[in-house]
């Protein structure tokens, strides 16, 4: 469960309830049931999964931090048999799964829970590693930005997370590492609040966007949401229900776009344009849904959401084809042994 712009726009929100967001309108999405399984591909606190067992509907909820699931346990015992929690990645809900599910929803981003733990390196409001991985696994922050190249760090800081001092601020960290590595949330904060600035006109602070971006990137967010999208056309049963609530236009964009394609028929080849052979896999989405100003104004963490959903047909699901997102090009994260 994300925490919204406490992850994707406010790395640095301090503590707070974590409250599920457009949880009545993701409801109404999925129309959970007695007798339906539904996948909770990022299950975090559980607000998601918790709504859905008490409309009697059977959940796989998925989360591939470690802490979420072995927090997640009691509810899972308390379950009777409805709720099964496992650690995985959401990319690959349909091996997870067990079989054709009746509804996919995914919370994408970094969970309050994580947020609000300083230890795990989300949050700069809070001293604490420069982490940030959500599966506790492979490279961290750290590891990013003390060892790759200026030029790449400013492509993955204005590509991900919008920053126009993107160039300058990789420059900065290139120069300071030198000197001393970065190794905490706070330290990496200082440096660029000193660099740009406080804007009174920003609501943020100057290193939300270069926070963002690193989470994103460490966790590969965009290429694990198109491969979940992927993952729940082939496992959702004809007439199932697909609901994703993102925070960051880039998420925002590829749900748009694998619903887009998929909502209309299209040719087998594209070296034949007119050989139109392969019906819609889902019916045409809904609009888009965002907050009331009522949640909003309970949860700040909601103002960025969006809510797409959708229902599946009965067609086939079709070949994976990662170009209809238009992903961006960005450096390989891999061991600095390997790099």
């Amino acid at each position: 469960m994300t925490a919204g712009p406490g992850g994707s726009n406010d790395a640095g929100g301090g503590p707070a309830r974590h409250i599920p967001v457009l949880l009545s309108e993701v409801l109404e999405a999925l129309q959970p049931a007695a007798g339906k399984t539904i996948i909770d591909g990022t299950f975090g606190a559980g607000g998601y999964t918790s709504a859905l067992l008490e409309r009697g509907a059977s959940v796989v909820a998925i989360d591939r931090d470690p802490d979420a699931v072995a927090a997640g346990r009691p509810l899972e015992t308390a379950s009777g048999g409805r709720l099964r929690l496992v650690e995985g990645a959401f990319s690959q809900l349909d091996r997870l799964s067990g079989g054709p599910v009746d509804g996919v929803v995914l919370d994408i981003g970094v969970s309050s829970m994580q947020v609000d733990q300083a230890e795990r390196g989300f949050s700069f409001r809070q001293e604490g590693p420069l982490d940030m991985r959500m599966a506790q696994a492979g490279p961290s922050a750290a590891d990013v930005v003390n060892s790759f190249k200026a030029g790449d760090l400013a492509r993955i800081f204005g590509i991900l997370g919008e920053e126009r001092h993107a160039g300058r601020i990789a420059r900065m960290i290139g120069r300071r590492r030198a000197e001393k590595p970065f190794a905490t949330t706070s330290d990496l904060a200082r440096a660029i609040e000193n660099l740009v600035g406080n804007n009174p006109k920003e609501r943020i602070h100057p290193a939300t966007r270069v926070f963002q971006a690193l989470r994103i990137f460490v966790n590969d967010e965009l290429g694990e949401l198109a491969a979940a999208l992927f993952a729940a056309e082939r496992i959702l049963k004809p007439g199932g229900r697909l609901a994703v609530v993102s925070f960051h236009s880039l998420e925002d964009r590829i749900v748009k776009r694998f619903l887009a394609d998929r909502s209309t028929a299209a040719s087998v080849s594209r070296h034949l344009p007119e050989q139109v052979a392969l019906p819609p896999t889902f019916e045409r989405p809904a609009r888009v849904v965002v907050p009331s100003e009522e949640e909003t104004a309970l949860n700040a963490r909601a103002r960025s959401a969006k809510l797409r959903a959708a229902v599946r047909t009965a067609e086939p699901a079709r070949t994976t084809d990662l170009s209809i997102f238009t992903l961006p090009r960005l450096p390989e994260i891999r061991p600095a042994a390997e790099r």
